[in-house]
């Protein structure tokens, strides 16, 4: 008979789990500034430097 581990696989769980965590948190967060960002008006995106063709960019962080 031969012995599993199956300790190896739990172990793997918690940083799977952190990392789609963190990848819908980056998503969400990039939404938001995305949303918050296109509901300023031009003069607004001008008072802070910004045109709209930045929003993309900017919304995800590069």
């Amino acid at each position: 008979m031969t012995a599993i581990d199956s300790r190896a696989h739990v172990a793997a769980a918690p940083g799977m789990f952190s990392r789609v965590s963190a990848t819908l948190n980056n998503w969400y967060n990039t939404r938001v500034t995305r949303r918050e960002l296109s509901r300023l008006s031009d003069r607004e995106l001008d008072d802070i430097g910004l045109v709209r063709g930045d929003i993309d960019r900017i919304a995800r962080g590069l």
